[in-house]
């Protein structure tokens, strides 16, 4: 009877030990998208991110963000925003998303992390390393970083205006700091 007992104290101990804790993404994060044309350079920010992250112990078990493309605003007004949400394909992809697959520590650098996952943009998905910096704070985790994206690996037309003669480049950058908070 008492080796069943301690058996049940430390299956019970080594669960709560390695609990699993959720955490969703916070109202503090931001992710921008930087760019250029033939004539100026722009940025356009997402307005509506949503996220939740798994931890067992110490280990990102799973990640999970997603941008609302019709809360994807610029600075540059209404016009150059449908044409955005156009080259995203906003009707049939409403949605932006990244689901992590494998995180690994880069030795070389502290607080560093390479995020592996599914990035899906206009209905492409592409799997992506993207690195982070990570900072932990008590009930929280923040990943900082930049990706550079090519919109045609995307299948995306970069969009044009004023008759084909200002052309927004292939190649942007998105910077992000994601702030995730224990649920």
């Amino acid at each position: 009877m008492q080796n069943r007992l301690f058996i049940l104290v430390v299956l019970f101990m080594v669960f709560v030990g390695h609990a699993q804790e959720s955490f969703s993404l916070t109202s503090e994060s931001t992710l921008k998208i930087n760019g250029s044309s033939t004539i100026h350079d722009w940025t356009v920010e997402a307005n509506s991110i949503k996220g939740s992250m798994e931890v067992t112990g110490e280990v990102i078990k799973e990640l999970l963000f997603q941008v609302d493309v019709a809360n994807i605003n610029s600075e540059r007004g209404a016009a150059m925003d449908k044409k955005m949400h156009a080259a995203l394909k906003k009707e049939e992809h409403p949605e932006v998303s990244f689901k992590l697959q494998e995180v690994k520590e880069v030795p070389e650098a502290v607080n560093t992390l390479n995020l592996k996952g599914l990035l899906t943009i206009a209905g492409v998905g592409k799997v992506v390393e993207i690195t982070s910096q990570l900072q932990k704070e008590e009930g929280s985790y923040s990943f900082k970083g930049t990706k550079g994206i090519v919109l045609q690996d995307f299948n995306m037309v970069p969009p044009t205006a004023m008759f084909g003669q200002i052309i927004v480049g292939d190649d942007v950058t998105v910077n992000f700091d994601l702030v995730f908070a224990k649920k």
